[in-house]
C-alpha cells in the first residue's frame, strides 16, 4: 500500500540551502525528505484509490488561488515533540484553507496535532543541535509565490519523492507529473 504525503515544495536556493542546514544539524532524515510545508502528513491509501485521490487533488488545487508565502525566522514545538522550524509568517491562512481542501474526500483524516503550517529544520536529533538549529536560522527570511502543491510518495527507499503537481487556480492543466 502506497505512503503518501501532500506538500508545497520550497522552491530553489531556498529548499537546497534549509536542506543543507537540516542536514549540518545531523537530522538523519535530510537527504530523504525534499524541503516542504506540509498539507496532508504520511497517509497509507490503496492503490486502487489513488484515481480518485488525483482527481480530489486537482479539484483542491483549483478551489485556491496562488498565493505569496513568507518564511520568517525559527519555531519549535519543543517540549511537546523534538523538533525546530523555520515559520510560515505570510500565508498561514492560504495553506489553512488548502489544507482544509486537501484533508477531505479520500483522504479525510484526523490529525495527531493541531496543523500548524511550517518548515522542518531540525527533528529527533540532540537538544544542542535543536538549540544551534534555533539560533543559526533565526535570522532567516525568503519570499516566493505557491502556485502548486505536490503528491509526494515515500519510495522503498525510505526517500519521498514528488509524483504528481497541482496549479492553484484551476490551471487548465490541472494535474501533471512532477518535472514535466
Amino acid at each position: 500500500m502506497p505512503t503518501i504525503g501532500v506538500s508545497i515544495a520550497i522552491p530553489s536556493p531556498h529548499a537546497e540551502m534549509l536542506q543543507a542546514k537540516r542536514a549540518s544539524f545531523g537530522d538523519p532524515l535530510a537527504d530523504s525528505i525534499p524541503t516542504h510545508v506540509t498539507l496532508l502528513p504520511p497517509t497509507d491509501v490503496e492503490p486502487e484509490r489513488m484515481d480518485d485521490v488525483n482527481d480530489h487533488l486537482a479539484q483542491a488545487a483549483a478551489s485556491r488561488e496562488p498565493f505569496p508565502m513568507v518564511l520568517r525566522g525559527t519555531g519549535t514545538f519543543r517540549p511537546i515533540s523534538p523538533v525546530v522550524f523555520v515559520q510560515v509568517s505570510g500565508g498561514i491562512g492560504e495553506c489553512e484553507l488548502l489544507e482544509q481542501a486537501v484533508r477531505r474526500g479520500p483522504l479525510r483524516r484526523k490529525l495527531d496535532f493541531y496543523y500548524h503550517p511550517h518548515v522542518t529544520v531540525a527533528h529527533h536529533v540532540p537538544d544542542e543541535s535543536l538549540d544551534r538549529a534555533f539560533k543559526e536560522l533565526a535570522d532567516f527570511e525568503c519570499t516566493f509565490d505557491v502556485t502548486e502543491f505536490h503528491l509526494y510518495e515515500h519510495g522503498a527507499d525510505s526517500v519521498w519523492r514528488p509524483v504528481t503537481s497541482f496549479p492553484l487556480g484551476g490551471c487548465p492543466d490541472a494535474s501533471r507529473p512532477s518535472g514535466a
